[in-house]
Parts: structure tokens; sequence; C-alpha cells
């Protein structure tokens, strides 16, 4: 970095403000509306593409028309072999990961999640093409799935192969990608806000402008072409519910710990199965195919486990499921697939979610004495997915958006609330990132203010700071810091470098014992130069003493500076030194805060000291 690069940039990192944002995001708003519009376009081929596959495994003619798997019972071609077709279908998907991309295998987010996080959010073309056939092969054949998981590897896919054609940071690459995410989830199911609200919660692990606002513009394109595409409206219509009580808002408080736990049961199903089949003496090419004749099992016992269920969700909301039946549905659900996920099958898991909540929330109604059986359901599947997700926000903005059941906002906030406290007490990671960890990254999924970014340099140096004279000769500096030729009482380095002024105090530059190492092996120290000369010509990397720690850390880094002398803005004179040590300070500061444990009222009104 130039000494003019340099003085450009602390000039930048003088003017501080709330957000970090510029005129390039202006670009990527611009390519937000692209990508929000293919988003949509891409969702719109995922569900076609569903319905071509389940017409061809189940009724075995070329349509793409909607069809209902549970139909095929009566108006299906295969009678009894209509179990081997979930069979078959992952025979295919198993082939397709092991000859195709492995990469195609599980529920998407945690595959999103990973390209994020260590892949500089860069997906393979051929990933993009895989993901939804692979899901819609999966779905189609029987698989107890959910669309938005591939169709968020999808849309994210889109982002990313987008933002490739052009010069691009990572990070607005990864904003690109997350944005073709939630441009499919809105486009899906009509949910552009909780669409955004996953994009924050799950995916761009920061809260930006340069990242929310194209994000959201993506997701509101995506919704603006969802009439045109897929049709209007909400997914699961609902009258507004009747404020509860408060013994009711208790209640909903209680389904959230329920459903919490569910989630932590679901959780370790999943990955329980997955070991399981991690055991096996096969390839992991083969798993799939036995968690399809797991799949084909289920399917005996109750049709309606099979594909998405949407129509399951509605019945559920409407009170069109008795709780025996409700029961039966779930149980049969969570298994098979707890055990298809397990084994690598291709597929999403935020509609089993809601199925498996909403019978949750129909067991529930039948035990209370307050609130409507959909009005139950509807919290229940919030619950179940806000918890196994840990996305609460983006649950209950999400019923909210799938039901239109403004009503109901309050009970959903309490349980969403109520079941992700529970999963986070409960387990260390949730299903998504689980699936990241036992890849061997960490994830971590809080948010906080970085101290570097509200700690200023005057807090954390060293002061006050001991000099060198320019006019020192560079022989004398060399005894100086080797300790030869000294006198018994005479000046010894105490430190590893010193700052160099001249006879007004200004800074010229940092000498230190590595220095002193390279002028004896030059041999220059008999020429009459002065550490003055030596520093004569150099860029001086320095800091003031107003500037952010994180600022001055970003320019240790570029400059490979162990130490900068510390500036007062108004005089530029030498006021102090920060070293990377000094830097330590801050993280312990933080951990100050977090751990300390204090008193700082006591009764009577006396405060305490």
């Amino acid at each position: 970095m130039t000494a003019s690069q340099m003085a450009s940039r602390m000039a930048q990192d003088h003017v501080l403000g709330d957000f970090s944002a510029d005129r390039r995001l202006l670009m990527l708003m611009a390519m937000a509306v692209v990508v929000g519009a293919a988003g949509a376009g891409a969702a719109w081929v995922l569900l076609r593409l569903i319905d071509l596959a389940t017409n061809l495994f189940y009724f075995g003619r070329v349509s793409a028309a909607p069809a209902h798997i549970g139909d095929s019972i009566s108006q299906g071609p295969w009678g009894p072999f209509m179990p081997l077709v979930p069979v078959v279908g992952c025979l295919i998907i198993g082939l397709m990961a092991r000859y195709g991309s492995e990469k195609i295998r599980g529920h998407g987010i945690p595959e999103a999640m990973e390209a994020i996080l260590v892949g500089r959010s860069r997906i393979q073309p051929k990933v993009a093409l895989l993901k939804p056939l692979s899901s819609a092969i999966s779905i189609g054949s029987g698989g107890p799935f959910g669309a938005e998981g591939p169709i968020i590897m999808t849309g994210g896919a889109i982002g990313s192969l987008f933002a490739q054609f052009f010069h691009l940071t990572d990070a607005e690459r990864k904003t690109l990608l997350v944005a073709g995410a939630a441009a499919g989830m809105s486009a899906t199911f009509g949910t552009p806000v909780a669409a955004m609200l996953l994009a924050v919660e799950l995916l761009l692990f920061e809260w930006k402008p340069r990242s929310f606002i194209p994000v959201a513009i993506a997701a509101a394109v995506a919704a603006a072409c969802r009439p045109a595409l897929l049709g209007a409206g909400p997914l699961f219509p609902l009258a507004d519910s009747a404020p509860l009580p408060a013994a009711g808002l208790a209640l909903c408080a209680l389904l959230g710990v329920l459903a919490g736990l569910g989630s932590g049961v679901l959780t370790s199903l999943v990955y329980g199965f997955e070991d399981l089949f991690g055991r096996l003496p096969l390839h992991w090419m083969w798993w799939p195919m036995i968690g399809g004749a797991v799949i084909g099992l289920g399917g005996l016992v109750d049709p309606r486990a099979l594909g998405v269920g949407y129509d399951n969700i509605s019945g559920l909301l409407h009170g069109e499921i008795p709780p025996a039946s409700a029961l039966l549905l779930v149980a049969v659900k969570a298994l098979i697939w707890a055990v298809a996920l397990g084994s690598g099958t291709s597929g999403g898991v935020l509609a089993p979610l809601l199925m498996m909540g909403g019978a949750l929330g129909v067991l529930f109604a039948g035990a209370v004495p307050v609130g409507t059986t959909g009005e139950w359901a509807l919290v229940g599947m919030a619950a179940m997915m806000g918890g196994t997700m840990r996305a609460p926000l983006t649950a209950m903005i999400f019923a909210l958006e799938l039901s239109h059941d403004v009503g109901a906002l309050l009970p959903l906030a309490i349980a969403c609330a109520l079941s992700h406290g529970t999963t986070v007490l409960l387990l260390k990671r949730s299903i998504l990132t689980e699936k990241v960890a036992r890849r061997g990254h960490h994830i971590v999924r809080e948010y906080a203010v970085d101290p570097f970014e509200t700690m200023r340099v005057a807090q954390v140096m060293a002061q006050p700071v001991d000099t060198l004279p320019a006019g020192m000769p560079l022989a004398e500096a060399l005894a100086f810091f080797s300790g030869v030729d000294q006198a018994a009482d005479g000046p010894k380095a105490k430190h590893r470098s010193y700052p160099v002024v001249d006879a007004n105090g200004q800074v010229l530059g940092m000498a230190s014992r590595t220095d002193a190492l390279r002028w004896a092996t030059e041999e220059a120290t008999d020429d009459g130069w002065t550490l003055g000369d030596q520093c004569a010509g150099g860029s001086v990397a320095v800091a003031y003493d107003d500037e952010l720690v994180g600022r001055v850390a970003d320019r240790m880094a570029a400059t490979d500076h162990g130490r900068l002398p510390v500036l007062s803005r108004d005089s530029n004179r030498l006021v102090g030194l920060v070293a990377r040590r000094d830097l330590l300070a801050v993280r312990t500061v933080s951990r100050h805060q977090e751990q300390r444990r204090e008193a700082l009222l006591r009764l009577g009104g006396r405060q305490a000291s």
C-alpha cells in the first residue's frame, strides 16, 4: 500500500457513520431485480417439474398438470407395485449424486450455507441444473419433502452464477446468492417478507444495508411476478382469528415448548438415521434407495404422508382432519421423512415441518378449552418451523403470510419465541447447522456489535512513548538495540521497536531490532547515516487516537506492521503507540461485559459501588 493510498484510506476511515454501504449498493440493487425475476422463473420451473415427475411416476403419463399422489391408489397403473415407486425415484437420485454432483444430496439450505461460508459464494452450474431436477424426482416419486429447500438452493445458484459474470467481491456475490434464494422462496409461497427474514436469520450472516436491501428487492420482484406464474393470494387463506384470552396466550407458550421438544426429537431422528446409514457396508449412492423403500412402506400405512402434502396442510388448518387421523399422519410423516433425509435423498424440510407442526396443533386443540382447531394448527406449524430451523421471526411472519390471519400474530410470536428458546437450550445445533458442522465447519448464529467497531485507539494505546531521535547515527542505534559497547548505566533497548521523531516531534518512521540486524548485515553503520536518513522517503504507517480499533487492526494486517505510532488528529504529534497485543484488550473488555455479574442496586436504595 503506497503512502497516498494509505492516507486516502485513513481519511475515509475518519468519516464514520452508522453503516458502511457505498454507491456500489445501487449496482447491487439493479442486479437484484434481474436475480429476483430469475428466481421467480426458477420456482415456476421447479413446481412444474414436480408435477411432471408425479404424473410420470404414479400415473404413467407425460403431463405437468397438478397431480395428487393419493389419487394414484384408484387411478394409477401400478397397483400392488406402487410402494416400489419411491425406491426407483431414490435410486435415480443416488446415481445422479454419485455421477453428477454430491452437493445435490440433502435439503438445500445447509448446502447454501456452506457455499456462503467456505465456498466464496460460488455454486457450480451443474448444481443449479441437477438440484431442481433431483428434487423434482424425489418429491414426484413420493418423497415426503417440501420444495423450499431445493428452490432456495436453485435460486441461490442462479444468483451466484449471475454474479460470477461480473467483477464482484465475495461479499457482494454472497448478497446476490442470497437474493436468488429469497426470490425463489418468495415466489413459491407468496411470502416475500418471510423470505427477507429467512435471509437475515439463516443465510446472510450479517445485518447490513449492503446485503439486506438487494435481498429485499429480489424478494419483492419475485412476489410481483408470482401472480402471473403461480397465481395470486395466500397459499392457505384463513379468516382472522378472534383474540385469545390471557389463559389462551399462556397455552400458546405451552404449545411453543411442546413444539420445541418435538423439534429436538425430529432433529435427533434425522441425524440418528444418518449415523445408522453411515455404518452400512454400502456406498452412499445406495442409501437413498433404502430410504425409498421405507417411504414406500410408509405410503402403505398412510398415503397422505407422501409428497409435499399441501392438501394435508390445508386440511389441518381448516379442521378437516380429526385428531386420530392427524396423529397417524404425523407419526408416519416424521418417520419416513427422518429416514429419507438421513439417507441423503434430495428435498426440503419446511413443508414437512408445517405438516407435523399442524398435526401437533390439532392434537393440542382437542385438549384445550379455548381457540379453534385451525388457529392452534397454524400456531403449531409456525412453532415447529421456528424451533427446528432456529428462525423464529421467519416462522412467525411465514405463517402470517401463508394464511393472512392477522389476528394470530401475537399467539404466533409467543409460540415461536418459546419454541426457539426450548431448542436453543436443548440442542447445540439446529437441523440445518448440524449438517454443516458434520462437514467440519462451525457456525455462530448470534449477531452482536463488533467491539472493534466501538472502541477508539486512545482507549487501548500505550503511553507515554519512548522515542529515538532522527539524528542518532546508525552505528549508535545498532549498539542501542544490541546492548554492545554500552556503558553500564547507558541507555539500552527495552522494546522491540521505537518511533523515530525529528526535532519538531514529527514521526518519520519506526526502528526495530530487526532493522538493526539488517543495518549490520548491509554494513551501513559506518557511512555517517542517521536514523532520519534511513527513514527518509519511506511511507509511514500510523494510527490516530480517535480512530476505531478495527480500522487500525485492518491496517496492521494490510501493512504487516506489529506496532503503529499513534498521532493526535489535531496536532499530528505522537501521543501513543499501539501494538497487536493491545488489541487483545478489546476482547478482554468484551468478555468482561459478558461474564462479570454484579448487582448495581441494593435494597434500601443504596447503590453498589
